[in-house]
């Protein structure tokens, strides 16, 4: 049973007019939810809460008062003020914020979780802070609290006060939203995007997988198997499938590189029947929102589910 929490919504009572508090990103999960996509649940921590938390403890005005003095022209001023707020978010006490999130986590179920920040204008057409906002991973109940300041002190790193600066955002018109998610432990990741991202052609897929979880994609560490895939009709057109040697996975200290097994180092990630099944499941996302998606997936001994989609930005009809 989910309770009546002031600042949190589970991912089943979000709804798409929910982006602006929710975040988009929580609101798009949501979203893959009700229409029966599979989603490890989770609950958003509403950008309010942040807000009022800031009111309520006076630190809205110590990160207003280090804020104005920063000159965002001058990567000294930045990287001061930028630590300074960290500090001031870090030390505060959530107080019945903090009771209810550990309440939610409770009813999650869930041993390990993400934790990831959403800034409210993340996905607009005119701002993007991919990149910029804390993510992370493999979760314990004794880390959430932390954690979730921490996603809250990424809106105020270095990269990200300087975007802010550029587009004359601040925290009183830029908030944000707080995901957290069942942790799933999948044997392989990565991402698909529903028409070719540098061809914009509409007649093909592409597919991209790593071992372990994908943030190995994300950084740029591994380099990971690419299928090419006609579409409508699924047929693999090409596989281009990579060695790999180290992959992350949970650790005893939440997340970190292990060594692939010998036994997959040179193997395929996904076999033929697994690239078609995945392709079925993102052309399912993209009749829902209507346009190409980049969709970040996992597949666990359970099969895929689905950890975030966004529209190909690059895409030109």
């Amino acid at each position: 049973m989910i309770e009546n929490y002031k600042y949190i919504r589970f991912f089943g009572q979000i709804s798409g007019k929910d982006a602006k508090t929710a975040g988009g990103k929580a609101a798009n999960l949501a979203r893959l939810v009700r229409a029966g996509i599979p989603v490890p649940n989770g609950f958003a921590i509403l950008a309010p809460a942040f807000l009022e938390l800031s009111k309520a403890s006076n630190i809205g005005e110590k990160i207003e008062a280090v804020q104005s003095k920063i000159d965002a022209a001058d990567a000294k001023s930045v990287k001061t003020g930028s630590e300074a707020i960290k500090r001031i978010i870090m030390a505060a006490n959530l107080a019945d914020l903090g009771i209810e999130t550990l309440a939610a986590f409770a009813a999650l179920g869930a041993k390990l979780v993400s934790v990831r920040s959403s800034a409210t204008s993340e996905d607009s057409k005119s701002d993007s802070w991919a990149g910029q906002l804390e993510t992370n991973l493999n979760v314990a109940k004794p880390d959430l609290i932390e954690k979730v300041k921490k996603s809250w002190a990424s809106l105020y790193g270095e990269r990200a006060l300087q975007y802010a600066a550029e587009k004359k955002l601040d925290g009183k018109t830029n908030s944000v939203a707080v995901i957290v998610q069942a942790m799933i432990k999948p044997e392989v990741s990565g991402v698909c995007f529903t028409v070719h991202p540098v061809t914009n052609s509409k007649k093909q897929m592409v597919i991209e997988s790593v071992w372990g979880l994908g943030e190995s994609l994300v950084q740029g560490a591994v380099t990971p198997d690419r299928y090419l895939v006609s579409r409508p009709d699924l047929t693999i057109l090409d596989v281009n499938a990579n060695s790999q040697d180290k992959m992350i996975a949970k650790t005893a200290r939440g997340s970190g590189w292990i060594k692939v097994p010998k036994s997959k180092r040179l193997a395929q990630k996904l076999s033929g029947f697994q690239i078609v099944e995945l392709c079925r499941l993102c052309l399912k996302i993209e009749k829902l929102y209507k346009a190409p998606q980049d969709i970040e997936w996992a597949r666990t001994s359970d099969g895929f589910c689905i950890l975030q989609t966004r529209p190909i930005t690059t895409f030109k009809n």
